[in-house]
């Protein structure tokens, strides 16, 4: 399985160092080409692998950390979103409902990736919590996920527990996913919930 972060802001290198503390490979990339985020990319770890646009979307994998407001850009940069998986980590916070169309943001998401199964993950908690390590009072940090396909859901889970973190399924984008997504100047209630899963 090929990982990409598409986005390297803070919740981009956030999401880089997941994949660092545990050893696995990711490619890294924003729409100013890979030059632009080089230096960066070296100091978190050999894995870490900036790459073009163009190369990114190659992954099976998409975590989508870009503002809400760039995905359309993002979207062009394949011609088939076929059998990819896209984990939007974006929020729509302050973005009228209108331009939304009265949709949960994923929802639009989902429409700009076409053939693209989408799960709705990572969103809920800000930078500098996924900075930190997800070993917490003896468990794991939580990490909702929310999809409207099993089989992507579950992969997402998979590799949210390779990271060391819970998955925690809410169910479907229009239904649980709700909870994890703003619309208007309302975050959704699970929203900044630091929480942890006790060990068995």
């Amino acid at each position: 399985m090929k990982y990409a972060i598409i986005g390297f802001g803070p919740v981009g290198q956030a999401l880089a160092r997941m994949f660092a503390r545990k050893g696995i490979e990711v490619v890294v990339a924003t729409t100013r080409g890979p030059d632009a985020i080089a230096a960066q990319a070296a100091a978190i770890g050999t894995g870490i692998i900036p790459k073009s646009l163009k190369d990114a979307v190659q992954a099976d994998i998409i975590l989508l950390a870009v503002p809400f407001g760039a995905h359309p850009a993002v979207a062009k940069a394949a011609p088939d979103w076929q059998d990819k998986t896209i984990i939007d980590v974006t929020n729509a916070y302050g973005v009228p409902l209108e331009e939304l169309g009265h949709l949960p943001s994923s929802a639009v998401i989902a429409k700009a990736f076409v053939g693209a199964k989408l799960v709705k993950a990572f969103n809920h908690l800000p930078a500098s919590i996924l900075d930190q390590d997800p070993a917490v009072a003896g468990g794991r940090r939580v990490v909702f996920l929310a999809g409207d396909e099993e089989g992507a859901t579950g992969a997402v889970a998979t590799l949210v527990e390779q990271l060391g973190y819970a998955p925690v399924k809410l169910g479907a984008l229009a239904e649980g996913g709700t909870l994890v997504q703003a619309r208007g100047t309302t975050w959704g209630p699970l929203i900044f919930q630091d929480l942890y899963k006790k060990e068995d």
